[in-house]
């Protein structure tokens, strides 16, 4: 199974789509599953629910961020190469799908923090597992052609 394959696994699950991305590349963070899901629980929905930077995005930022992102405070040239990866990827999303935002993306859903309940429906009307495949993709594109992770 690859990444893209596990995430919308994990989201058919009932993972949020931050969980399910960021999840679905513990073989290469080598992070426990269970902390990945609590690390990322946060950032589902938008952040928290609030319906801003689509969670499956976020996701895919966190795994970039844990695989090459920079660790040393001032070292602005690392800051500024994990940036543009982090815009590319953005780009590469909002290209595809016309927005990098929940909302726009959902057509302003509901906001509360009530989690919409997983039903039949919930996989069949929202757009939300293709979002987890399409950035589990990007990311799994990114590191076959960017090898030199971060130990």
């Amino acid at each position: 199974m690859n990444h893209q394959e596990r995430a919308v696994q994990l989201f058919s699950q009932g993972c949020n789509c931050a969980q399910a991305v960021f999840v679905a590349f513990c073989d290469l963070t080598g992070l426990p599953e269970r902390q990945a899901m609590r690390l990322s629980s946060s950032f589902g929905g938008g952040l928290g629910r609030m319906r801003e930077v689509c969670g499956a995005l976020s996701g895919g930022a966190m795994v970039l961020g844990w695989l090459y992102g920079y660790e040393t405070p001032g070292d602005d040239a690392s800051k500024k190469e994990h940036y543009a990866r982090v815009q590319s990827l953005a780009t590469a999303f909002r290209q595809k799908h016309g927005s990098i935002l929940c909302r726009e993306l959902l057509g302003n859903p509901d906001s509360s923090p009530n989690p919409t309940p997983r039903t039949e429906g919930f996989y069949h009307s929202r757009p939300c597992a293709g979002f987890v495949a399409d950035v589990a993709g990007l990311v799994e594109d990114y590191i076959r052609e960017h090898p030199e992770r971060k130990e």
